[in-house]
């Protein structure tokens, strides 16, 4: 699959040719020339064409509006890419109703039920503007919704794979390591590994009611060491404050297995609903992709059909393609399409290199023929 593609329109010159014996012209060019440069027929339908004033109004209407579309069609694209690699799911082909996107690009049939040829070019332009903007504000309240699951699990998940400074200790503390009682109660201090031994060798005497022997090492890390101690219950709160000075952290922890099945609980229905979220999140991007970029294959139609005319003037006359050429290609097939433009346009748009008009659209290419680019990824 191409992913860049040129959608060009080539005047038709009245009395001289006809959208036919053009078509046939530049597939023999190309053919010649150009082999291997994919071709293929842009239709668009008879449009409704209004009066000079609206076109010009539109037109640079046009370059916003191509500018946002794109960008939602990127912003979904790169969704549905982090949501397959995080889910380890291998990436699949975009598509638009099961048909991929660079078919239905090359293969474009306007959908008349959707919008009526007969509506006026800015109604549609608006209408299409309207439906991408809501698929935006839906992506984002989705996409919200899924990190703040995301947000909460990490939270969870760093306290539970932390530091022992911070991290719960719920899952390293078993109820034999610890004393609770009317006298004695036992404390968990978190310590500096380069700190252990001035640990061991101070905390009997930090205070007056320490029990000899009774700190016991339960867990380190690549920073901390977590130790018990036990203690008379009246000296708790003296013996905190001398460990606090001499640069030794006491954790408040209280055994409670009702409060670890709840924690359980939680995790695992955090789990759940980030799975959930990930999995209709997913489901959803794939649809709304397809949604974003059948709306914008539409209004790419609109736009090169308003170009047109602004460009070639009434009637309508002429003929839009789609190709693909590759990066050594295009100088070349830049070339057979100006050689077949001959319109009474084509010497102006030669003479204009230098700051001229460089397009109705404002970031049309600046070619004697109306041309802009398509990128799928």
């Amino acid at each position: 699959m191409a992913s860049r593609y040129w959608v060009v329109s080539l005047p038709v010159q009245q009395n001289s040719s006809s959208t036919t014996s053009l078509w046939s012209r530049l597939q023999e060019s190309i053919s010649r020339h150009s082999f291997d440069t994919p071709l293929y027929r842009f239709n668009i339908p008879n449009l409704r064409v209004g009066t000079l004033d609206s076109l010009l109004a539109l037109s640079d209407d046009l370059v916003k509006s191509n500018t946002f579309i794109e960008g939602v069609c990127s912003k979904t694209r790169r969704q549905i890419e982090e949501l397959e690699r995080v889910s380890g799911v291998l990436s699949t082909s975009l598509t638009v109703d099961g048909v991929p996107v660079d078919s239905y690009l090359t293969r474009f049939a306007w959908d008349e039920a959707k919008y009526p040829t007969m509506s006026p070019l800015k109604e549609i332009v608006d209408g299409i503007h309207s439906q991408v903007a809501k698929i935006e504000d839906d992506l984002k309240v989705r996409v919200s919704e899924y990190n703040n699951v995301r947000s909460q699990l990490n939270a969870i998940n760093r306290k539970q794979t932390g530091s022992l400074a911070v991290r719960d200790l719920s899952n390293l503390v078993k109820p034999e390591d610890v004393v609770n009682s009317e006298h004695l109660t036992t404390l968990l201090a978190v310590v500096s590994k380069y700190s252990q031994k001035d640990w061991l060798s101070s905390y009997e005497t930090l205070t007056t009611y320490v029990v000899p022997r009774s700190s016991k090492l339960l867990y380190e890390d690549n920073e901390y060491a977590l130790y018990t101690v036990t203690l008379f219950n009246r000296d708790a709160d003296n013996f905190k404050i001398k460990a606090r000075e001499r640069g030794f952290q006491i954790r408040d922890f209280e055994h409670n297995p009702e409060t670890q099945q709840s924690r359980k609980q939680e995790l695992e229905k955090l789990m759940q609903d980030q799975e959930t979220f990930r999995s209709s999140l997913l489901q959803w991007c794939y649809t709304s992709y397809g949604e974003v970029f059948s709306s914008w294959m539409h209004f790419c139609a609109v736009r090169i059909f308003a170009e047109s005319i602004l460009r070639y003037g009434l009637p309508p006359s002429f003929l839009s393609v789609v190709l693909a050429p590759s990066t050594k290609s295009e100088k070349k097939v830049r070339s057979i399409l100006e050689s077949l433009c001959d319109s009474s346009n084509s010497n102006f748009w030669k003479a204009e290199d230098e700051g001229g008009m460089a397009g109705f659209g404002g970031d049309t290419e600046a070619h004697p023929y109306v041309s802009f680019t398509i990128n799928l990824v």
